[in-house]
C-alpha cells in the first residue's frame, strides 16, 4: 500500500474556507464528507442529478488543495487502454521493423525489453494519477456509465493504488491522489465499490444557498435580482422537463442578464433568454406555457 499522505485540511471550517475561495460554497454535509474523505484516505463517491455540481466540486478540491486535476471521463465502451495503459503498437511495429532491416537484425529478448519499454507506454488517466509525485485529484467523472466491468478494474486500482503492467512490473503510487467519482445514478453501481468510498449525495441547493453562490459568483448582480433570478430557476425546476436548469446555466443565466443590462426578470425578459437555461424546444414550450410567456 502507498503511504497514507499528510492531510490535506486542518478541519471542516479549513474546508469551508478554501472551497469558498475557489468558489465553490460547500453546506455543512460537504465540508464535513470531503474532510473524513482527506483524513480516512478514502475515495469520495457524490452522486446526484446532472447540475448539481459534482464535477465542480472535484475542480474546485483540485484548486483549494493546489493540485492537478486528473480526469477520467466514463462512457459506454471505456475499456482498460482507454481508462489505464495501452502499447503505441504503431511505434513498436516501426521499431521491430528498423530492427530487422539493420544489419546484424538484433537479438530478440533484447528488442522484447525495448519495444515493452517506458517509450512506447502510453498512460491513460489512472495510470497518469497513481504514477504522479507531485498533489493530485483524480476525478473519475460519471462513473454510471461506464460498462460493470471497468468498476472491476476501478476496485483494483482504488484498493492498493498501484497497477501492475506485466512487460514492466507493479507500479506503486508514492504519492496517493485524493480520488472522487460522481455518478448521475442512472444505474447502480456495485456495493464492493461504494464499500471502498464515502458517500456524498448532493441535490439541487436550496433558494437561499443558490442565491449566495449567484451573489458570490456574478457579484456585480443586484440582490433583487438574484432573488427573481433563482425563484424563476426553481420554478424551471418543479416542472417535467427534459433538463433541468443546471446550477453553472444559472450562473449563465446571471451574466445574461449583465450582459444585456437588465434590472428585473419579468415575463418580457424571460421570453427573450430563456434559451439560456433551457436547451430542448420542447422544454421552452412547456415554460412558456406554465410561466404565461405568451
Amino acid at each position: 500500500m502507498p503511504p497514507q499522505q499528510p492531510a490535506r485540511f486542518a478541519d471542516v471550517a479549513d474546508v469551508t474556507a478554501r472551497l469558498s475561495a475557489a468558489g465553490y460554497l460547500p453546506d455543512a454535509q460537504i465540508a464535513t464528507t470531503v474532510f473524513l474523505a482527506d483524513r480516512l484516505g478514502k475515495p469520495l463517491l457524490v452522486e446526484g442529478p446532472a447540475g448539481v455540481g459534482k464535477t465542480e466540486l472535484a475542480k474546485a478540491l483540485a484548486t483549494a488543495t493546489s493540485s492537478d486535476l486528473i480526469r477520467l471521463q466514463c462512457y459506454e465502451g471505456l475499456d482498460e487502454a482507454r481508462a489505464l495503459y495501452e502499447w503505441n503498437y504503431k511505434k513498436q511495429l516501426l521499431r521491430i521493423q528498423a530492427s530487422q532491416n539493420s544489419a546484424d537484425g538484433g537479438d530478440w529478448g533484447d528488442l522484447h525489453d525495448d519495444v515493452f519499454g517506458e517509450e512506447f507506454l502510453l498512460s491513460r488517466p489512472l495510470l497518469t494519477a497513481i504514477r504522479r509525485t507531485e498533489p493530485t485529484v483524480l476525478l473519475i467523472d460519471e462513473t454510471d456509465k461506464a460498462d460493470v466491468e471497468v468498476e472491476g478494474l476501478l476496485l483494483e486500482v482504488l484498493s492498493d493504488f498501484q497497477v501492475t503492467i506485466p512487460e514492466i512490473g507493479t507500479i506503486v503510487a508514492t504519492r496517493r491522489p485524493m480520488v472522487v467519482l460522481t455518478s448521475n445514478a442512472t444505474r447502480e453501481l456495485s456495493e464492493a465499490l461504494k464499500r471502498r468510498c464515502l458517500y456524498l449525495a448532493l441535490d439541487y441547493p436550496s433558494a437561499e444557498r443558490e442565491r449566495e453562490i449567484v451573489l458570490s459568483r456574478v457579484p456585480e448582480l443586484a440582490p433583487a435580482l438574484a432573488e427573481q433570478l433563482v425563484r424563476t430557476v426553481r420554478a424551471l425546476r418543479a416542472m417535467e422537463l427534459k433538463k433541468s436548469p443546471s446550477i453553472s446555466e444559472t450562473l449563465d443565466w446571471a451574466q445574461t442578464l449583465l450582459a444585456l443590462g437588465m434590472d428585473t426578470l419579468g415575463t418580457d425578459e424571460v421570453r427573450q433568454t430563456l434559451g439560456v437555461v433551457l436547451k430542448h424546444g420542447s422544454d421552452q414550450t412547456r415554460a412558456a406555457a406554465e410561466l404565461r410567456l405568451n
